[in-house]
């Protein structure tokens, strides 16, 4: 299901799109890489998510543990990478991957500029309650760098992104 407005705005990004090519920083055990967009998505079957904040109560008890836990389920459907992108810093990034125990399972990239989330047409402003311009909860899956599926919440909660939500889409595992 591609969903193109949300409370009147338009999401720039739709199913059969190629993925945005910006720089973000990725983080893995050895600290940071700037990266392509093209680079890491752009290859293979992966699952992208976005949350709006590291450290954020739905995000950290919920939404990033629920790739964790799942990580092997999701692999075993074909899915050759799980990604968690947030507007963060690569410092926050980093310390909330350690405090998650991502390890190698989901690999986090710091979208510290927005600029993934405002070429997707994903931001959402959260000024009012002093976190500025952030993701919208999402989940997609990528083939070669093309959108197949975009699931973005449309409230505060994890109906259509979270881990099992994905799963579900995905259907059996590989045989």
């Amino acid at each position: 299901m591609a969903l193109k407005e949300r409370k009147g705005v338009e999401v720039t990004i739709s199913v059969g799109d190629r993925i945005p090519d910006v720089h973000l920083r990725m983080i893995d055990e050895h600290g940071s890489a700037t990266v392509s967009t093209a680079d890491i998505l752009g290859k293979g079957r992966v699952v992208l998510f976005g949350v709006p904040a590291a450290f954020s109560p739905t995000c950290s008890d919920v939404h990033l543990p629920g790739f964790v836990v799942r990580a092997n389920d999701i692999l075993a459907r074909g899915i050759d990478g799980i990604f968690c992108v947030s507007v963060n810093d690569r410092y926050v990034m980093t310390a909330w991957g350690r405090s998650q125990r991502v390890a190698d399972k989901v690999a986090m990239l710091a979208d510290g500029n927005g600029e993934l989330a405002r070429a997707m047409g994903v931001e959402i402003d959260l000024s009012s309650g002093g976190l500025g311009v952030r993701n919208r909860r999402y989940a997609a899956v990528l083939e070669d760098g093309v959108v197949t599926h975009l699931a973005l919440e449309e409230g505060t909660g994890l109906a259509v992104s979270s881990a099992d939500a994905v799963l579900s889409l995905l259907g059996p595992a590989a045989p």
